[in-house]
């Protein structure tokens, strides 16, 4: 069953979140359970593209396994101790592509203290992702693998990109819903509440 799905998934991500590069307007939206949180107290300038969604705070990280850089499999339990971020994105995915090298910096700035996690949606796996991946010359992220899209389906399913953000117990913080520019004092502030209990 889940294999009839995934492909209708993969589509509507396309559709939700990856053909919206040139929108001007938040991509993505919250879940109707809850309103997105308006990007209060940010400064003029600093606005982020993505959508802020604080409807899933506390939840646990979901217990699915998808394959880390070395191809072993691993799950996001594993990365407990210290907060984490996980960025849900796709080799096909435009927003997915602009946000990265800003994720790179983003990774690069909090090494040691926050775990960044880029965890790829592509069907065609592993193959497909290095493709793309070699090209960029990063140093700091690695390409983790989620073929299955079994991480994507536990989170809810939605746009891509995705990127969540854990305590250091594994709690859901906030989750940031389309694409986003992570090198940046807003973004930062965001990161911040990771720290703070």
């Amino acid at each position: 069953m889940r294999l009839l799905i995934l492909p209708v998934l993969m589509l509507g991500l396309t559709v939700a979140g990856c053909d919206k590069q040139s929108d001007p307007k938040p991509q993505g939206e919250a879940p109707q359970s809850s309103p997105a949180e308006p990007q209060a107290g940010l400064s003029k300038g600093e606005e982020l593209t993505g959508t802020i969604d604080r409807s899933h705070k506390g939840e646990a990280m979901p217990d699915v396994s998808f394959e880390a850089p070395d191809g072993a499999t691993v799950k996001l339990a594993a990365f407990k101790g210290q907060p984490v971020l996980v960025n849900v994105w796709a080799t096909w995915c435009g927003p997915c592509i602009a946000e990265m090298p800003t994720i790179e910096k983003l990774a690069a700035r909090e090494a040691g203290r926050l775990q960044v996690l880029a965890v790829s949606q592509d069907m065609k796996g592993r193959p497909a992702v290095e493709k793309w991946w070699n090209t960029q010359g990063f140093k700091t992220l690695q390409p983790y693998v989620d073929k299955k899209a079994d991480l994507g389906f536990a989170l809810g399913g939605g746009a891509l990109p995705t990127t969540i953000l854990y305590d250091k117990n594994g709690k859901e913080i906030w989750r940031m819903v389309g694409g986003a520019e992570w090198d940046n004092d807003a973004s930062k502030k965001l990161i911040e509440e990771a720290f703070g209990a």
